[in-house]
C-alpha cells in the first residue's frame, strides 16, 4: 500500500537484507545494509522510531517490500543518512557494503506547479516540495482570506484511506481523539503520539461510513505517518491502511466568501457542516470537499484526481478566490495560534504541553502515549506553548530566537514567529517554564543581537470577525 510519488532514483537507496550474502541486482548504486545482528525477521516492517529533526538525515522517507531476502527499502535523504542510520540502527562498518550514490534534486512537484508558474507564483522548497510561497505578496493574499477569499495549493499534503471492521478500534488507539464520537460525515482534530507521549503528526480524521476513515495528514511526515501506522496495524484484525497521496490534487479555499465561491464553482451541490466530508461527482469525476481549514475563516479543502487539478483551480479562481502561498498561510495559522507540526510540534512535547488538551480524551481505552499524558495531568506540566506579542514596534521575530527573562536569562526559544498583518506587530509562540507562562508576563526576545519587550498574551492573536457557520 505504499507508493513513492517520484522515482527512487530521486533518493539515495539503502536495500536491507538478512542474508548475508545477499546481492542485489539493479541499474541504481545502492547502499546494502546487513541485519544479521539486529532482532528482524524477514518479512518483518522495520521502523526506526524518533528519527529526530535535528539529525543529519531528518526524515525517513519510505519503505516497501523487496523480496523474499529483503525487509524492506529505506530511502534517507540528504548528506549523512548513511551515518544517521548507523546511530539509530547501531550497525556496525564491517556489517555494511557501502556503494556510493550521487544525490540528485529530490524536490517534489504539486500537480498545479504549471499553473502556479502562469500565475506568476514564486517557488520555494517546502518540506521536501517545491511549492509556491507567494504570487503578489503575503500582505495582500494575507488580506484577502480575512475579507474575502484565497485558494491556497495543498496538493503536497497527504491522504490517508483507513477501512475495515477494526478501523475504529484501530484509530482510536493510534489517535488522541475520540474516533467513536463521530458520525457518519463528522471529522476532527487529532494528533498521533509516540509511545513518550510526544507528537508525530497532527491530523484530520473524517468518518466516511463505520468502516471507512479518511486522514488528511501533513506533507512532510506522509512516509514517517505511514511508517508508524502500518506498525500499528498488525495487532488489528480486518484493518487495512491505505495511502492515497498520490491520487489526489488539494486545494483549500478559505476566507468569509469561500461559501459563496463554493457555490459558484458547484452550482446545486451542497457545502458541508463544519468539520464535515461530502464526496459526490462533478464532470463525472469523484470529488471531495471537507469543512475544515488553517486560517480560522470559514472555509472548505477540496481534492480531485491530480490530473484534474489545473481545471478545478483555474475553476476557483474564476469564482473569485485570490492565489494564495504558503506565506499566507503561515502568518494566517499563526494569528489563529494553530501549530505548525516540526516548529510548535515534536516528538518531544505533548499535546498538554502545546495546549491541545482539548482534543485529547484521556477518559476513552489506552492510546498510545496515553500513560505519559496522564502522569502530566496528574503531576502537572513543567513546560508549555504560550503565545507571546511584541509591545514596542521592531524586526519580525522568527523561530529559533531566544526568549528572556527581564534580567536577561535565556528561558527558551520561539517555535514561532512573524510580523502579523492585520495587528501590524510581531507576534510568536514558545515554550516556557511554568514560572513564565501566566498572561501578562513582560519578557524579551533576541532578534539578532537587540532585545525587544514581549509579553505573554491569550490565545488566539486574532479572531475572525464573522461567525463560522
Amino acid at each position: 500500500h505504499l507508493r513513492m510519488r517520484v522515482p527512487a532514483s530521486h533518493y539515495e537507496n539503502i536495500a536491507v537484507t538478512t542474508n548475508a550474502n545477499a546481492s542485489i541486482s539493479t541499474k541504481k548504486r545502492t547502499t546494502l545494509l546487513n541485519l544479521t545482528r539486529m532482532p528482524f525477521r524477514a518479512g518483518n516492517v522495520l521502523w526506526l522510531a524518533d528519527l529526530g529533526r535535528r539529525c543529519a538525515c531528518p526524515r525517513l522517507v519510505c519503505f516497501a517490500p523487496l523480496g523474499l531476502k529483503m525487509v524492506g527499502l529505506l530511502c534517507a535523504v540528504g548528506t549523512g543518512s548513511l551515518s544517521f542510520l548507523l546511530r539509530v540502527t547501531r550497525l556496525t562498518l564491517d556489517s555494511i557494503v557501502i556503494l556510493s550514490l550521487p544525490m540528485t534534486d529530490s524536490l517534489l512537484r504539486t500537480p498545479l506547479e504549471a499553473l502556479h508558474t502562469e500565475l506568476g507564483a514564486k517557488l520555494v522548497p517546502f518540506g521536501g516540495w517545491l511549492m509556491p510561497v507567494q504570487y503578489t505578496s503575503i500582505m495582500d493574499e494575507h488580506a484577502a482570506v480575512r475579507s474575502s477569499s484565497g485558494v491556497f495549493d495543498i496538493s503536497h499534503m497527504g491522504q490517508v484511506v483507513v477501512r475495515g471492521t477494526g478501523a475504529e478500534r484501530y484509530l482510536n488507539h493510534l489517535l488522541t481523539n475520540d474516533v467513536a464520537s463521530l458520525a457518519d460525515g463528522q471529522g476532527q482534530y487529532s494528533l498521533m503520539l509516540n509511545e513518550g507521549g510526544g507528537v508525530i503528526d497532527d491530523l484530520i480524521v473524517y468518518r466516511e461510513s463505520d468502516e471507512v476513515f479518511f486522514l488528511v495528514i501533513n506533507a512532510s511526515m506522509i512516509a514517517e505517518d505511514i511508517a508508524w501506522m502500518m506498525s500499528q496495524c498488525a495487532a488489528f484484525a480486518d484493518v487495512e491502511v491505505l495511502n492515497q497521496s498520490d491520487i489526489w490534487a488539494g486545494m483549500a479555499v478559505q476566507g468569509p466568501d469561500a461559501a459563496e465561491v463554493f457555490a459558484a464553482v458547484f452550482p446545486g451541490a451542497t457545502l458541508p457542516p463544519r468539520n464535515g466530508i461530502q464526496r459526490f461527482h462533478g464532470s463525472g469525476q469523484e470529488l471531495v470537499v471537507c469543512r475544515t481549514g488553517y486560517t480560522g475563516e470559514d472555509g472548505w479543502e477540496f481534492f480531485c484526481a491530480a490530473e484534474h487539478g489545473i481545471a478545478w483551480l483555474k475553476s476557483i479562481l474564476a469564482a473569485g478566490a485570490k492565489p494564495c502561498g504558503l506565506g499566507a498561510r503561515d502568518s494566517l495559522r499563526l494569528e489563529m495560534c494553530y501549530p505548525l507540526n516540526g516548529n510548535d510540534l515534536s516528538p518531544t512535547r505533548s499535546p498538554l504541553e502545546a495546549g491541545l488538551g482539548f482534543f485529547v480524551v484521556l477518559q476513552k481505552e489506552d492510546f498510545i502515549g496515553a500513560s505519559v499524558l496522564k502522569s502530566q495531568k496528574e503531576n502537572g506540566l513543567t513546560t508549555r506553548l504560550v503565545a507571546l506579542e511584541a509591545t514596542e514596534k521592531g524586526p519580525p521575530p522568527r523561530a529559533h530566537y531566544a526568549v528572556e527573562t527581564k534580567d536577561g536569562q535565556v528561558i527558551g526559544e520561539l517555535s514561532s514567529g512573524i510580523l502579523s498583518p492585520t495587528l501590524m506587530k510581531g507576534i510568536g509562540m514558545a515554550y516556557l517554564p511554568i514560572a513564565h507562562t501566566k498572561v501578562g508576563t513582560e519578557l524579551l526576545v533576541d532578534v539578532r543581537g537587540r532585545k525587544f519587550p514581549f509579553v505573554v498574551v491569550k490565545k488566539p492573536f486574532y479572531k475572525p470577525q464573522r461567525k463560522l457557520s
